[in-house]
């Protein structure tokens, strides 16, 4: 088992996307998800520029792992409100992470948080992560312990050699966390506005947005 440690710089709910039951990492953190196998553990610390260093937004073991052309065809199947649906008001659709349609040739990038600029970089991760193990306390990240605080790794790039040493001790802590297990336990930092009455895993009403498409979201990886 591997604990691959990162900052997120800023969370939206799309790297990870954490919602309707299966947290997924599909876009974003390529060398992550080329290497990491079933089994490994992922994290996710806070920036310091959100005051959250040091802090765990989320914790996946990676019980399941796909090429992103096998997502497309999961998430039609069995994770639809994994396909953004960019010109709707309920933003957690709108962050949805199967953002790559691969019904042709070359893969098509769907209207959603990433742009054509990003494309290389998400398909250069080739697989996708999922997990029905899951801890994602968003932005009420949950402060690790002293004795864990040497897996942070802040800036680019993550940490798993390093985290050898503490990688039992690591699950061994969060798994103490049994009422949060495979819960959105808060809106991601960049939806922490978002009215909590709307987001339950499940069922979720998809309105049409009459302003049309709006921003994209900044920084999500």
């Amino acid at each position: 088992m591997t604990l691959f440690s990162y900052c997120i710089p800023h969370d939206d709910g799309s790297a990870p996307n954490p919602f309707w039951g299966v947290c997924t990492l599909a876009i974003c953190k390529p060398q992550i998800r080329r290497t990491a196998l079933v089994g490994d553990w992922i994290v996710g610390t806070g920036s310091v520029k959100f005051g959250f260093e040091s802090q765990v937004v989320y914790a996946m073991k990676v019980t399941n792992k796909m090429t992103l052309k096998e997502y497309d065809k999961y998430c039609q199947e069995y994770l639809p409100n994994k396909i953004p649906i960019w010109k709707t008001l309920d933003r957690k659709l709108r962050k949805g992470d199967c953002i790559y349609d691969f019904s042709k040739v070359n893969p098509l990038l769907r209207p959603s948080v990433h742009k054509e600029e990003d494309k290389a970089k998400d398909l250069k991760g080739e697989n996708v992560l999922l997990s029905d193990h899951f801890y994602y306390f968003g932005s009420k990240p949950v402060p690790l312990p002293t004795h864990l605080l040497a897996i942070v790794k802040q800036g680019q790039s993550h940490k798993s050699d390093f985290n050898e040493p503490y990688k039992e001790k690591f699950v061994e802590w969060v798994t103490t966390f049994k009422k949060f297990l495979n819960k959105v336990n808060a809106m991601p930092y960049g939806l922490k506005d978002y009215e909590e009455n709307s987001w339950g895993d499940k069922s979720s009403k998809q309105h049409s947005d009459k302003r049309g498409v709006g921003r994209k979201s900044k920084g999500v990886c």
